[in-house]
């Protein structure tokens, strides 16, 4: 079960498939004036039984399963969930016991107060709900939030989510093409929460070369990973394999947006500028328990290429570490000084006059 299939249930409007969104900001919606259904002892315990039987059958690291359980039934058995007569202080319990254990920052209970969407024999919410995500998601132009030319020809890109490449792919394709005589880019991705790694692929393939391997998904239940290529072809063409790009990060990049920036890092295609990641590496997806928890079960893990490993547990470190609120402006100072070095004459004056002091608002957008 991929997460733009169910997403929607908890998440839709910050992610679109595969990759979870940020585990501190990925909160179920709330439904104002509606009372929470009856939660008892035997709701608690049938839906930490729920949760091991669906981690059990899909979790990607099945080795890990055993000491989730034992954690979750002695600590049921030993009374410490009885006090918690409300949904979402038992969800919060539950992942406090398991985050330790799993070591998985995308393993994750949610509690949505709106009953979640009934599912067909498919697993498939139903036509209704899927049309209404999309003009949701449409509304928020699918995480694309800001798109500009700096001073000194430098590109500005800064977009919440890496949503499905058929439904944003038009999208992305007027941003590239707005920036394509850009000499620099800088990618905005501190608020970036994740999404779908088709998406990542996407648009990796503007800045590397075609047939570039990106990535590898290794699945439990499939002896060959999933690799990720670099698109040969791409909408308006590629923006530049060799022109100057920056990725500002912070603790809240989390998933698919840790691939994007981790990929071209160790690429050395790009200089990642800001805060250490979240550290959420093992994509999956979202499964119901009942009509108002649903379980996030990382059903894969990323493998880059070239490290041979992922930045779970440990995040995205940056080429140059900054506080994120002025990570753009640091960006924008490192873009001058590539581009400095590469021109003469009037071209390198004009850039040199760019590097002022910032002003009162320099930390940017975001």
């Amino acid at each position: 079960m991929e997460l733009d299939r169910i997403g929607l249930l908890l998440v839709p409007a910050l992610v679109s498939a595969g990759f979870a969104c940020s585990p501190s900001r990925a909160q179920p919606p709330v439904a104002a004036p509606a009372a929470p259904p009856a939660f008892d002892a035997a709701a608690r315990k049938a839906l930490i039984e729920a949760a091991i039987a669906r981690l059990d059958s899909d979790y990607v690291f099945p080795e890990r399963v055993p000491a989730i359980a034992r954690a979750l039934r002695q600590r049921l058995s030993a009374g410490r969930f009885d006090a918690l007569g409300d949904p979402k202080a038992f969800a919060d319990a539950v992942n406090a016991v398991v985050e330790p254990v799993a070591h998985d920052r995308h393993m994750r209970l949610f509690w949505s107060r709106q009953p979640l969407p009934a599912l067909d024999a498919g697993g498939e919410p139903d036509a209704a709900a899927i049309a209404q995500r999309q003009i949701m998601m449409r509304r928020i132009n699918y995480g694309f939030r800001k798109v500009e030319v700096l001073e000194g020809n430098i590109g500005y890109l800064k977009f919440n989510f890496f949503a499905r490449p058929r439904n944003v792919g038009p999208t992305l394709a007027a941003a590239m093409a707005f920036l394509q005589h850009t000499d620099a880019l800088i990618f905005d991705l501190r608020d970036n929460g994740g999404g779908d790694p088709d998406m990542v692929a996407m648009m990796l393939s503007y800045v590397v070369p075609p047939d570039t391997e990106i990535d590898r998904i290794h699945r439990r239940d499939t002896p060959v990973d999933r690799q990720m290529w670099a698109l040969p072809y791409v909408p308006g063409g590629p923006w530049s394999i060799d022109k100057p790009i920056y990725v500002l990060t912070s603790n809240e990049t989390a998933s698919g947006a840790e691939e994007f920036a981790y990929d071209l890092q160790q690429m050395k295609r790009a200089r990642i500028v800001g805060g250490v990641t979240a550290g959420a590496a093992n994509p999956g997806g979202f499964f119901p328990l009942d009509r108002h928890f649903a379980l996030f079960v990382p059903t894969g893990a990323a493998v880059n290429p070239i490290s041979r490993t992922n930045w779970e547990g440990v995040g995205v470190k940056p080429d140059v570490a900054v506080d994120p609120a002025i990570a753009l402006e640091t960006a924008r100072r490192l873009a001058l000084d590539a581009l400095i070095a590469g021109a003469t004459g009037e071209r390198a004056d004009a850039l040199k006059a760019l590097l002022q002091p910032p002003s009162p608002n320099a930390a940017g957008p975001r």
